[in-house]
């Protein structure tokens, strides 16, 4: 299978936790040097060029993320080159409005491009499902996203997370680079007023340093301001760092009982499905369909408008039910051979 790409967390999770695969991924070609495999670096994606398609040995093509760094019409023509060679296309429809594109005009064309042409459309929830069958007319086949965090990180995790004796109440809200999705202020406003009333409750905020720092290369001046002068108040534990690895992320999502996603567009979300591998809550906004994913705590925010009311009633009911929303090692575990279940079941009838 060429699946793009093949050393995305997700796509590694569709193989088995264990035993033998019943497919094989190619590795990801090294955009530097398209002849050798690599398995950390895969943007941009070598296997999205045409010259690439057209040569390579491979019975599907699968596409899971990295198109946005094609052109429409560099999708047309790999579109065109897998016809001609008679090898099936499948999509699987993440993202039906990029997270990191102000508008979605490119991304609309750049999916209608591989919606007409996929042989099979895959996506992880009957919302997406039902939007694209009213937009492009296509029938997607649901598969649910599979576990996130390494099924022994979470065990252990999960573990360490039950022995915790504290009245803390930590809620996280992680700003990263501030990708275009993301509208932390008003959430944040609300954040720091609500907390304040509640007993124990501390709001931590997580970014990186190129918008937080004052020399930082993409500084949001107001925003950095005002956390600053919360967390010089005590009001906000503010941490500064660059791209956390994954042991380390892991380790800060356990530590909170609630994670804050503060987007106001976008489709799904796979800090959800890690949030919910490690038993944090997620309070998610209204807008894309995070909340058919699993079990959130949902607030009103999309472009047209913010529900300050829903986002206090979330946390409130949150600091007083303790709720666990997540998902054990064994659910995680038997979700995954289906998973995997699934895409063989696929990939046998585009080949037979």
């Amino acid at each position: 299978m060429a699946s793009v790409p093949s050393t995305h967390v997700y796509v590694r999770h569709l193989r088995p936790p264990e035993g033998p695969s019943p497919f094989v991924h190619l590795p990801d070609p090294d955009p530097d040097h398209p002849s050798r495999s690599t398995t950390s670096k895969w943007w941009p994606p070598v296997m999205l060029r045409p010259e690439w398609a057209a040569t390579a040995e491979f019975d599907v093509f699968h596409v899971q993320f990295g198109f946005d760094a094609c052109s429409p019409q560099d999708l047309e023509r790999l579109v065109e080159v897998l016809r001609e060679r008679g090898k099936p296309l499948v999509l699987t429809a993440h993202d039906l409005r990029n997270p990191h594109h102000p508008t979605r005009e490119l991304h609309d064309q750049q999916l209608g491009v591989l919606l007409t042409a996929a042989d099979a459309v895959v996506t992880l929830t009957k919302g997406a499902a039902a939007e694209i069958r009213r937009r492009w007319g296509r029938e997607a086949l649901v598969i649910p996203h599979p576990h996130v965090v390494e099924l022994d990180t979470m065990a252990r995790l999960r573990r360490e997370r039950e022995q915790r004796r504290t009245d803390e109440f930590r809620v996280g809200v992680h700003i990263k680079s501030l990708r275009e999705s993301m509208d932390p202020f008003p959430v944040l406003r609300v954040l720091d007023e609500t907390l304040a009333e509640l007993p124990g409750a501390v709001l931590q905020v997580n970014g990186h340093h190129d918008v937080l720092d004052a020399d930082g290369a993409r500084r949001e001046p107001v925003l950095a301001a005002w956390l600053e002068e919360k967390a010089a108040a005590g009001r906000i534990d503010l941490r500064v760092h660059d791209f956390l690895p994954d042991a380390q992320l892991w380790e800060y999502l356990a530590s909170l009982d609630v994670a804050v996603l503060p987007y106001r567009f976008g489709t799904h979300s796979g800090w959800l499905e890690a949030c919910r591998d490690l038993g944090t809550t997620v309070v998610a906004p209204s807008c894309g369909y995070y909340a058919d994913q699993g079990p959130v705590l949902s607030y009103g925010f999309d472009e047209s408008h913010f529900d300050a009311d829903s986002l206090r009633e979330a946390i409130r009911f949150a600091h007083a039910a303790r709720p666990d929303h997540g998902a054990d090692v064994e659910e995680r575990r038997a979700q995954r051979r289906e998973v995997t279940l699934a895409h063989a079941r696929l990939y046998r009838e585009l080949l037979t």
